[in-house]
């Protein structure tokens, strides 16, 4: 990635942006979606609002009865059957969507398990990489047909803040060797998500697919934090900030205070469930980005580089964002993956 794209742009939305705002005047009638996720949290809102400007959204899902609660009712939604730690389910989703001769506009890969204790898929891989990131790097090389024949689509691929935390490591992905820690390996999985947009952005730009890396920010009552454990009191909190839907209305509460005694939009850190999917939606559908891609994406606008040491809770840090590094881990991502399938992109 080079390190002028890695720059804001004129945007006209700011952190505090809903989707319902980025998303106003923008007509997806005709345009097919499909977002992982889809039917909790963040994803849930992303499909709703993808849905109210006109697309026709897949939303798949392990659990048949959970999505069906979800977006069942919604007006143009299917449910799709896919797991992303396991290769079969995603080889057998993406062929049945080809199958069907769509185009794919628009694919969201927001699906992801945060804080996970050690477990391992089928090819060994540890959980948090397989769900956050091999999963979805393994769909998006699947669907890569669709995203083609669509001419100029947009593939969204969801990260977190943690990618400040560290960088990827190469000598030992797994924790083979190492103990395993759960949040340095979520934070490797969401680093390796801005490598893979890096990376996939640089093969696919020629056949007008861009993809992007979006942070949606801080959003707590999205049941990601359900790993969580409650052994301390200090996790008891975590678990109740992430999990706790009605927390949402006191985090409201408590920004429009403090905001008053502060005069200050950096002291408002929480977002709602809207906006924490705006930078999404944005990254999905704005016409600012028609012409960029390979970037990170938070608070509605092209995110900041900044040096690995940075202290700054904002910015992309140069180990995800390295062009090398993107390219070392698309051959390690497809080592991991076992990729054998003719209709990878090379």
């Amino acid at each position: 990635m080079s390190k002028t794209l890695q720059q804001p742009i004129n945007s006209p939305f700011t952190m505090k942006s809903t989707s319902e705002q980025v998303i106003k005047g923008i007509n997806l009638t005709g345009k097919t979606a499909i977002v992982t996720g889809g039917y909790s949290g963040i994803g849930l809102h992303v499909t709703q609002t993808l849905v109210k400007a006109g697309a026709h959204v897949i939303v798949p899902a392990r659990t048949l009865q959970k999505a069906k609660a979800a977006v069942g009712q919604l007006p143009n939604v299917e449910i799709g059957v896919l797991d992303l730690m396991d290769s079969s389910s995603i080889d057998k989703f993406a062929t049945e969507y080809l199958a069907t001769k769509r185009p794919l506009d628009i694919l969201i890969e927001s699906a992801g398990i945060m804080f996970a204790p050690l477990r391992r898929d089928s090819r060994g891989n540890e959980s948090q990489l397989s769900t956050n990131y091999l999963g979805h790097f393994q769909l998006a090389q699947r669907l890569y047909p669709a995203l083609k024949a669509a001419k100029h689509s947009r593939v969204v691929v969801v990260t977190s803040r943690a990618q400040s935390w560290n960088g990827f490591y190469f000598d030992d992905p797994n924790f083979m060797k190492r103990e395993y820690n759960p949040r340095t390996a979520y934070a490797q999985s969401k680093v390796a998500d801005i490598l893979m947009a890096t990376e996939f952005d640089k093969r696919a730009q020629v056949d007008g697919i861009r993809f992007f890396a979006a942070h949606p920010g801080l959003v707590p009552g999205t049941g990601l934090g359900r790993f969580v454990t409650n052994s301390q009191a200090t996790q008891k909190i975590g678990s109740f900030l992430m999990n706790d839907l009605k927390f949402t209305h006191l985090i409201s509460l408590k920004n429009s205070i403090v905001a008053k005694l502060h005069g200050q939009n950096e002291y408002d850190y929480f977002k709602t469930v809207s906006q924490g999917a705006a930078s999404i939606i944005w990254a999905a559908t704005s016409p600012l980005l028609n012409d960029k891609g390979g970037v990170f994406v938070e608070d509605n606008n092209i995110g900041t580089a900044v040096a690995n040491e940075s202290t700054s809770k904002f910015g992309v840090r140069q180990w995800a964002i390295d062009p090398r590094t993107a390219t070392n881990l698309w051959d390690l991502g497809n080592t991991l993956i076992h990729a054998q399938s003719k209709d990878e992109l090379s």
